[in-house]
């Protein structure tokens, strides 16, 4: 096995709050403080650990989902009322986009991070260049 992301570090005003509310988005199970972290445990091998900031930018977290788990999390954005959008650009067009022959799409937490959702890798393909 190769490397592999193990846990990134999400800044938040309020981490535990984030956690749980991310959690729920992604249709995944928050078990609680982990030190001074609230993570949210994605699969095996990867975890997104809030963590309480005062100051920090904006950061961009791109997820890679099955048709299923993209559905499931569109469909708990828009009952939510998020707004969401087809491009890091269009983040509040209310529409997905079909690029690399899939779906995709883009919403912002309440601190402002921006989170894509996509069911096809953006890796290199036969017989095309990368941008």
């Amino acid at each position: 096995m190769g490397l592999s992301l193990d846990h990134t570090i999400v800044p938040s005003k309020g981490k535990e709050a984030a956690a749980k509310w991310m959690a729920g988005i992604l249709g995944v199970e928050y078990t609680g403080m982990w030190g001074h972290f609230a993570p949210v445990k994605i699969n095996d091998l990867l975890s997104f650990d809030f963590d309480d900031r005062e100051e920090f930018e904006s950061h961009h977290y791109a997820l890679l989902a099955t048709d299923q788990e993209f559905d499931e999390i569109l469909d708990r954005v828009k009952g939510e009322g998020i707004p969401y959008g087809s491009g890091p650009r269009a983040r509040t067009d209310m529409e997905i986009n079909h690029l690399h022959t899939g779906r995709g799409f883009y919403f912002e937490d309440k601190d402002r991070h921006v989170w894509e959702v996509i069911t096809h890798t953006y890796g290199e393909f036969p017989g095309q260049s990368q941008p």
